[in-house]
């Protein structure tokens, strides 16, 4: 780096980092660069992996190359690892594809997100199958494919619906967008395994509260779980899963539901990073102040997920009081925004100004056509929804051409039927090793 650059750095590709990127390479002007760096090399659109579980996408479709998303004048991409930071040199270290590097800067940014959480219920950790990544999404899509294989090879009744029953833990967005794509994808998959009986697949939603959706209004969680129901998701709200196993899942009622395929939508973890780092936190979150500085550390700043972050927009909590912003990609980008500004005002040494963000809304999709959406004052259930819904997360994404793409991928699957195909990313040198055994260790009833 030429000894006049300022060097402003940027942990994490998420929605955070790479909007704050964009919005200060239009600002900011040499000797000034932005560097981002991340573990991975894409941006993941995470509300739309349900879709990817569904196949009414392909993976490639939910995640954007960071490279292709950033400008080169003032603006760099370091792929690698941060494994710690000294806020006294203004240095962090990275493992990069290079090795150990150690990389300096005047502000440092940290946006890395979370983890899923699966401590949370025993058992879940070992049995179930998380949706944070889109290597989880890819994952549970061929899992389904291969419970309904498997299925057409067993002859054990009991066994048989245990394979074909998949189980949802959560009821809020990712939960309720994941039963129904598992909904829609099985009764259009089935098609193609004539010995599946339809009675011998079935989704089931567990809800450890009264409503589903608990972000938007009554009436619209009751119309999710009712859009649900009518296509056959068995949603089971005050249901709390006290114990997952290989083959069931035990409820807190005592009720036993026989399962091989449990997916997991609830709890988020702190990055370890977090806690390598030594900055104050709370609820597990680097702890901001208003401008969403950090306190204590001159040039240290953090947003989106791994950050608690106050909302001072007016109404956005009781009065006198600001509430804490949601880690939710809205949030996210305006929390991007806002911090584009304040590092602009610190560089130019005028007043920053306290994170306020008055929220546009919330939505879901409950399946294909079908979804629930506040915006404003307005409640919208249904297709309109479901409309709304892509058209919202099909402006966000980066490029005309993957904007084209997405486009047509979306018509195409509102006419035919959703790709069935299981993708093994099998090598040469693997094409001969003798297959694995079952994941679950399941065994047919006993007469």
């Amino acid at each position: 780096m030429d000894s006049t650059t300022r060097r402003i750095v940027i942990v994490g590709g998420g929605f955070a980092g790479t909007t704050l990127a964009r919005a200060l390479e239009r600002r900011l002007a040499p000797p000034w660069q932005v560097l981002l760096v991340s573990e991975e090399s894409y941006t993941t659109f995470n509300p739309m992996l349900a879709e990817v579980v569904g196949a009414s996408v392909f993976p490639e479709h939910v995640v954007a190359p960071i490279r292709q998303m950033l400008a080169t004048r003032t603006s760099r991409f370091v792929m690698g690892r941060v494994t710690a930071v000294d806020p006294v040199r203004r240095t962090l270290q990275a493992q990069t594809l290079a090795g150990a590097q150690e990389i300096g800067y005047e502000h440092l940014v940290l946006a890395f997100g979370t983890r899923a959480n699966l401590d949370l219920v025993p058992g879940l950790a070992e049995h179930a199958l998380p949706l944070k990544l889109v290597g989880d999404a890819l994952h549970i899509r061929n899992r389904v494919l291969q419970r309904l294989a498997r299925i057409e090879l067993e002859s054990d009744p009991a066994l048989r619906r245990a394979l074909g029953h998949f189980v949802v833990i959560g009821g809020g967005f990712s939960g309720v967008e994941v039963a129904g794509e598992l909904a829609d994808f099985l009764a259009g998959a089935r098609r193609h395994y004539p010995r599946v009986a339809p009675d011998e697949l079935r989704v089931t939603l567990l809800q450890d509260a009264a409503r589903l959706l608990l972000e938007l209004p009554a009436s619209l969680g009751e119309a999710a779980a009712r859009s649900l129901r009518q296509r056959g998701v068995d949603v089971r709200l005050g249901a709390r899963a006290e114990q997952v196993e290989a083959e069931a899942v035990q409820l807190a009622g005592g009720e036993r539901l026989a399962s091989a395929t449990v997916v997991c939508t609830i709890g988020t973890r702190p990055n370890p990073l977090v806690e390598r780092l030594g900055l104050p936190t709370q609820r597990g979150r680097l702890l901001t102040r208003p401008d969403l500085s950090i306190d204590g550390h001159d040039g240290l700043w953090a947003i989106g997920d791994c950050a608690l972050v106050r909302n001072h927009a007016p109404g956005a909590g009781p009065e006198g009081v600001a509430s804490f912003a949601p880690p939710t990609a809205q949030f996210a980008v305006a929390q991007a925004q806002a911090l584009a500004h304040n590092l602009i005002a610190r560089i130019e040494a005028r007043p920053t100004r306290p994170f306020a963000h008055v929220s546009r809304g919330a939505m879901a999709t409950t399946g294909h056509l079908k979804g629930v959406a506040q915006v404003g004052a307005l409640r919208l259930s249904g297709l309109p929804a479901w409309l709304l819904w892509r058209a919202y997360y099909l402006l966000r994404m980066p490029t005309l051409g993957r904007k084209v793409r997405i486009w047509l991928e979306w018509t195409w699957g509102m006419f035919f039927a959703a790709d069935i195909t299981h993708l093994r990313f099998t090598r040469t040198a693997e094409a001969d090793t003798p297959p694995a055994p079952a994941a679950a260790p399941l065994t047919p009833s006993q007469p």
